[in-house]
């Protein structure tokens, strides 16, 4: 009794609507001062009033490439939406997955935009990675749009004692996750921060793939997690259809994983291969549903 009272304050806490709207006012603040302080960066490094290593990629070079830095920040807070979303409702909580990693798509798409070379289009290597992540993107885009349609549409199972421990139980797992996602955000950016003084006192060559930072670990932190719920919710749960789009759900999670590890146009097929594949278990757990309440 005493866990479950602490669990419960400490997700209000955590959780409350109105800490929400204020991390959302803050991340947009944020936004708009790191797009203003990325631009000024730029202009420094180009009247040569600053150095930036060149191996840090086009970040400095081009000043649409300043848009990289606020959408950095708002995937910071879709991070926190996620967590926010994971005890109230599982479907959600992947939904906001995939758009975690549509903004780390778009994200990409605008820090390559400064690679295109417009003369002799198709045949340099980033011109075609940009029209395949051009495509991808509207493709995950309508995925998304897709996979929130059958979310609505889903069937619902009355509640008991039982669901509401299942419940409980993903709010402690909910307040467990926040600071160990967080703390792995600082440690990452503070990783990538100390390869660049690294780089720049000749220790190593490159830096590590700026779109992988934090969120290589992230994904694979989630499908730990997605992979406990699923076991814990057999003590709570015997709807064979919900055991199964779960099981999806973490497989689409795990090939998300995966395309961090791929490159060129193999990574944006890996994602949007992930994402069909929840869109179709969704989609196949609602026409069970249907079937199940019709013969009721």
């Amino acid at each position: 009794m005493i866990v479950k009272k602490w669990i419960e304050k400490s997700h209000q806490l955590l959780f409350s609507e109105k800490l929400k709207d204020q991390f959302e006012h803050v991340t947009i603040y944020a936004a708009i001062a790191g797009f203003f302080i990325h631009l000024l960066l730029i202009y420094l490094h180009q009247a040569e009033l600053v150095f930036i290593h060149e191996s840090t990629g086009n970040l400095f070079e081009d000043p649409i490439a300043a848009i990289y830095t606020p959408f950095s920040f708002i995937l910071v807070f879709e991070v926190y939406l996620l967590i926010y979303h994971l005890p109230r409702s599982f479907t959600t909580s992947i939904a906001l997955q995939y758009e975690i990693i549509s903004l780390i798509v778009i994200r990409r798409i605008f820090k390559d935009i400064s690679k295109l070379e417009l003369t002799d289009f198709w045949s340099h290597y980033y011109d075609r990675l940009f029209v395949g992540d051009m495509l991808g993107f509207v493709l995950l885009f309508f995925l998304i749009y897709l996979f929130h349609r059958l979310r609505q549409n889903k069937p619902t199972y009355s509640n008991s004692q039982k669901v509401e421990r299942f419940i409980l139980f993903k709010r402690a797992i909910s307040i467990l996750l926040l600071p160990l996602l967080f703390g792995l955000a600082l440690y990452s950016f503070g990783t990538w921060v100390f390869e660049i003084q690294q780089l720049n006192a000749g220790a190593i060559r490159e830096l590590s793939d700026l779109n992988k930072v934090f969120y290589d670990e992230f994904f694979t932190v989630l499908i730990l997690v997605d992979v406990l719920i699923l076991l814990v919710s057999l003590l709570f749960t015997d709807h064979y259809s919900q055991l199964i789009r779960n099981s999806g759900f973490i497989i689409s999670t795990v090939m998300i994983r995966l395309s961090f590890s791929a490159e060129g146009l193999i990574n944006i097929i890996l994602i949007v291969a992930g994402v069909l594949f929840g869109v179709l278990i969704h989609w196949v757990y609602n026409q069970i549903g249907r079937l199940a309440l019709e013969s009721q």
